[in-house]
């Protein structure tokens, strides 16, 4: 199946049914009076998460949506029918976009949540609602409002806990492949992974993270050479980035460090936030060096970056070093979601004592 990661689509909610001017005519009774109906609400268009659907393909050749419009009022004081919503699925991770405005409509971040994204015009009143005691004939009725109409713009964001970052053929394939189920292509050559990847990683009974992998960013991505920089806003809702980079690689110009600097660069020039977010430096293909050479040639490394933050030396093709470096994660995801819970905690309990106190 072809990934699709963003789709642009028409969406328009049911109008509301038109009320309805009526009177009573049966026999032996002359003035019956005003008996016509309200209309019906028009359906709503909602968005629904659907863990069947992985991409967005499907929007590329169904592109308008239109939920059913409200039936009018009728004589007898009978109610139209409303119209029926029109439900949507979409994969998990979507964020709804409306296309004029620019403004978020919303995320659909688990399966089966919805998200209304149009909502159903109200329905028209019966001349019965206009009747008093000095209009006892009324024939005003009002007619149903429009039901909402957008142009909306999809994007599917990943859920990942942990994302890869690197030049291409750093072996964040290899990488995923080694420490996960997940089998993305894997060769000698520039830009093998041509959209993201996921893979779940277990680290032990009942304790995994997963994973996303994507194209290998190069430099001048910002400007929009290559493929890596349409894919980064997959890592937005990552917690931790994994940086990747090539002990040796092919191109003597690409430099251990030069790379990691390129990498740097276009991540600040597309997000401060994404830059900002906490990242290690995982050294791979340590195999390529000398035994007796590679904790020196590491620290060299290091020092020529001035790293400050956390970095692994691994060789993901012969799983050295990937199960310490897995374990590692696990324990810095197990120790951010225990502080978000902490701070929930104390949030609710700061709630509490205002209420107490109040």
């Amino acid at each position: 199946m072809k990934f699709v990661d963003e789709a642009s689509i028409q969406v328009k909610a049911g109008d509301g049914g038109d009320g309805c001017v009526g009177f009573r005519r049966e026999k032996y009774i002359p003035f019956g009076g005003p008996d016509g109906g309200d209309g019906g609400d028009g359906g709503s268009v909602w968005l629904i998460g659907d863990i069947n659907v992985n991409t967005l393909v499907d929007f590329r050749y169904t592109k308008a949506f239109r939920a059913q419009r409200g039936d009018n009022g009728q004589g007898n004081n009978c109610t139209g029918r409303g119209g029926e919503d029109l439900i949507v699925p979409v994969p998990v991770g979507t964020v709804v976009v409306d296309d004029d405005t620019g403004e978020t409509l919303g995320e659909v971040l688990a399966s089966d949540e919805r998200l209304l994204v149009a909502k159903g015009g109200f329905h028209g009143l019966g001349n019965t609602r206009f009747k008093s005691s000095t209009n006892r004939a009324p024939r005003r009725f009002t007619k149903g409002t429009p039901g909402e109409e957008r142009r909306l713009r999809l994007e599917l964001r990943l859920l990942a806990d942990v994302g890869l970052l690197g030049m291409p053929n750093a072996g964040k394939s290899t990488f995923i492949r080694a420490v996960s189920s997940a089998r993305p292509k894997v060769a000698d050559y520039p830009f093998t992974t041509l959209h993201p990847q996921l893979g779940v990683v277990s680290v032990g009974a009942h304790r995994s993270f997963v994973l996303a992998d994507i194209p290998g960013l190069i430099e001048g991505a910002s400007e929009g050479a290559g493929l890596g920089m349409r894919f980064l806003r997959h890592l937005s809702r990552t917690n931790l980035l994994l940086h990747l980079v090539d002990a040796q690689p092919m191109d003597p110009e690409h430099a251990p460090a030069h790379a990691v600097r390129v990498i740097e660069e276009e991540l600040h020039k597309f997000s401060e936030e994404l830059w900002m977010r906490e990242r290690w430096l995982v050294i791979n293909k340590i195999d390529l060096l000398p035994q007796d050479e590679r904790a020196a040639w590491c620290e060299a490394l290091i020092d020529e970056l001035g790293w400050k933050g956390r970095w692994f030396a691994v060789s993901a093709i012969a799983g050295e070093g990937t199960r310490a470096l897995c374990e590692q994660v696990m324990l810095r995801l197990d120790e951010a979601k225990a502080a978000v819970q902490e701070a929930e905690a104390a949030q609710t309990d700061g709630a509490r004592m205002d209420d107490v106190e109040s």
